[in-house]
């Protein structure tokens, strides 16, 4: 049920936002060529924007759904709402200027102009009537479906949590039943227990109830089989929620596999539409910088090779997505025989640092071949750093959730670098961000980091 409401929510806002879209669209388009504005080159026929309108269906919608402005978020204010709508329509129209450049579809700069301020000033309006006839229905009590919480444990607040963070949905849990007898009267989380596992037929005969979740305890679970016997004779939908999430590490869930349920206590962070979307982000932009730092990457090649004798570029093992290793290619900063006792990690004042080495280290210019990288699919633009095989069964050892930062691949620049953590700190940091970041993944939230290093997010006084 929790899933077919929040489907239905998150459909109608889609579709509102897709008619919001396309009067922004037409109101733009008859804006600009209704006379008001000068037209020097004739007015294009309706045709030649038709395929401009399907982008802009396809982008902007898949931007905030990235953004997560497709799912529920009690806690967001309208002025978050406002300002979350204005950055995901700035990042989907850097997105479709992207596009329409690699396709050489032909458009008005200035009608996408006037556009923008249409999508933005129409989704937002939808999205605050939305939200206010939402709030009016929950403030009136409509259709409100109440819950019966089993278990007042770990597990059983979690529920209660749960249901109160998506309270658009038209849920209440009106009372918790406990295994211990001693916890009857008092409140979890606002709401109180009203009696024992026990008493559930009791409960049930004295209080209107829709929906039954059991939030047992693994150690409870000998109660199941007797208020399953029970709750069968009742009309009450039941649900049960497993005593797994100690277990749940990273994109954990439950999901069906030929009508078979099965408990996922650790997934990938980005499957099907989602990886899809990255990859487009990651050719796209990687392509951008390369034909915008071609002029410092020829420059810098010819510095390496009149500074120091050896290649210009050097390759190194790293170990990316799933474990799998590969080639990473960066500007040559060391001597070619700077390896020859072993494997070591770069320190300040390296004696082993060429002429120019230390300056492309400070400022990552090193680092520019790795958009190749990016093309060929090793890496990605955002992700955590990769490591070098040779240290990463130290870490292993050492951090009992490092290999889940293997989820993703790595990237050239990711939330922990633009946070300070690069060269030599503390791993258990840089893993902890990473994580962060893997858990928190929005094409905004890759938009992000690489605005902020480009803005100097690469400067740290520990490159070295």
């Amino acid at each position: 049920m929790f899933s077919r409401l929040q489907r239905f929510y998150t459909s109608i806002k889609v579709v509102a936002d897709m008619v919001m879209l396309a009067m922004a669209f037409v109101l733009a388009y008859a804006t600009r060529f209704s006379g008001i504005v000068p037209v020097t080159e004739g007015i294009p026929p309706w045709t030649d924007s038709f395929f401009s309108l399907v982008m802009v269906l396809v982008i902007f919608p898949v931007t905030f759904h990235q953004s997560r402005l497709y799912g529920t978020n009690r806690s967001r204010t309208n002025t978050g709402e406002v300002f979350e709508v204005f950055k995901s329509t700035i990042t989907a129209a850097l997105i479709l200027v992207a596009v329409t450049y690699f396709v050489r579809e032909r458009y008005s700069r200035l009608t996408l102009a006037i556009f923008i301020v249409y999508a933005f000033t129409l989704v937002t309006c939808s999205r605050l009537v939305f939200r206010y006839v939402l709030s009016e229905v929950r403030r009136r009590g409509h259709n409100l479906k109440s819950i019966l919480v089993i278990g007042a444990g770990d597990l059983g607040q979690r529920v209660i949590e749960t249901v109160e963070h998506h309270r658009e949905l038209g849920f209440r849990v009106m009372g918790v039943l406990t295994l211990r007898q001693e916890k009857v009267g008092q409140y979890v989380h606002g709401v109180r227990i009203i009696g024992h596992v026990d008493q559930v037929n009791e409960v049930l005969d004295a209080h209107p109830v829709d929906q039954v979740i059991l939030a047992l305890p693994l150690e409870g679970h000998a109660h199941v089989k007797g208020l399953m016997d029970k709750l069968a004779l009742r009309t009450v939908d039941v649900r049960v929620v497993p005593d797994l999430y100690q277990y749940i590490t990273l994109y954990g869930g439950l999901e069906e596999f030929g009508g078979l349920p099965i408990i996922r206590l650790q997934g990938d962070p980005m499957e099907g539409w989602s990886q899809v979307a990255k990859r487009a982000f990651d050719i796209t932009f990687s392509l951008l910088a390369i034909l915008i730092t071609s002029p410092l990457m020829v420059a810098t090649a010819l510095a390496v090779r009149l500074t120091s004798r050896g290649p210009m570029l050097y390759r190194q093992e790293r170990m990316g997505m799933d474990g799998r290793t590969f080639p990473i290619l960066k500007f040559r900063t060391m001597r070619i025989d700077a390896e020859h006792s072993g494997a070591m990690m770069a320190r300040p004042d390296d004696p082993r640092r060429t002429v120019i080495g230390t300056f492309l280290r400070k400022y990552s210019l090193d680092e520019l071949p790795q958009f190749f990288n990016v093309l060929r699919g090793d890496m990605s633009l955002v992700g955590p750093r990769p490591e070098r095989p040779v240290f990463i069964e130290e870490f292993k050892r050492q951090i009992p959730r490092y290999h889940l930062r293997h989820k993703v691949k790595a990237g050239i620049t990711g939330w922990a670098q633009i946070n300070g953590l690069r060269g030599q700190t503390c791993i258990e940091k840089r893993i902890e961000y990473d994580l962060y970041y893997i858990e928190n993944w929005s094409l905004l939230m890759d938009l992000k980091i690489l605005v902020r290093t480009a803005l100097g997010g690469f400067l740290s006084k520990n490159a070295y």
